[in-house]
């Protein structure tokens, strides 16, 4: 689905070149749920938006769903970006004009061919599915921050995209908020069938993704699940073994 081939992007800075992503290389399946982590400034927002085609690498090529994002113009890039990714960002960009649907709504306004009515029942669907139904019709600033990222979820799905990025998904929210966020998008994952990759910074949402990767630096690499505590691994523990037969 998602694939880096050593890639790497670099930075002017006042003084020197910096080197922000450095000679990339990991694969992304179809279906999965893949996490990075790592400290700030190590490159994962830069990588997330490599990923997702919003900037080009120095060096290397990436591939997503087939096709490579090199070979593309800036339309093609728009149109693929619009018909097969969702975004999620950490600090939501919901237009404060628009109410909560016509925010869910607007990526298929200006590039679908579906009738109003049409993507408004869909929207509403997607509002139904993060249990924001009854906000449709307020502003993002008559909105908590939990609510604002629901939004923002439902809008990322309304293309029905083949893979979701979303960058600290969980960081402006509290635990509470936070969890709900996290359910939600690993539902919506699981019910649409879509890829997901999470940058995140907290290690109870990397624990339940499939995969963990962590960025370090610009280099890229696998983290074993066992170095953190899982919580995976907790619910499949708790379960009851089925008793034994007694012997007659």
């Amino acid at each position: 689905m998602l694939k880096f081939q050593s890639v790497s992007k670099s930075f002017k800075g006042s003084n020197e070149s910096i080197d922000v992503v450095k000679n990339v290389e990991f694969l992304v399946k179809e279906g999965e749920f893949v996490a990075i982590v790592g400290p700030s400034g190590s490159g994962k927002s830069t990588l997330l938006g490599l990923a997702a085609g919003l900037d080009k690498p120095d060096k290397g090529k990436i591939h997503l769903d087939g096709v490579s994002l090199g070979d593309l113009s800036e339309d093609e890039l728009a149109n693929l970006r619009s018909t097969k990714v969702g975004f999620i960002f950490q600090n939501f960009q919901l237009l404060p004009n628009l109410t909560a649907i016509e925010n869910v709504a607007i990526p298929l306004m200006v590039s679908s061919n579906l009738s109003e009515k049409e993507i408004l029942t869909k929207s509403r669907d997607l509002l139904v599915s993060v249990h924001m139904e009854h906000r449709e019709n307020h502003f993002p600033l008559q909105l908590s921050g939990g609510e604002e990222q629901r939004i923002a979820i439902a809008r990322s799905f309304i293309n029905d995209p083949k893979i979701l990025f979303a960058d600290e998904p969980t960081a402006n929210l509290d635990t509470k908020n936070g969890n709900i966020v996290m359910e939600l998008l690993q539902k919506l994952n699981r019910d649409k069938g879509s890829t997901l990759i999470v940058v995140t910074h907290d290690h109870s949402v990397a624990n339940l993704a499939d995969r963990i990767l962590e960025m370090k630096d610009g280099e890229l690499k696998e983290k074993f699940k066992s170095n953190l505590k899982s919580p995976k691994k907790k619910i499949q523990a708790s379960k009851t073994k089925p008793a034994k037969k007694k012997k007659r």
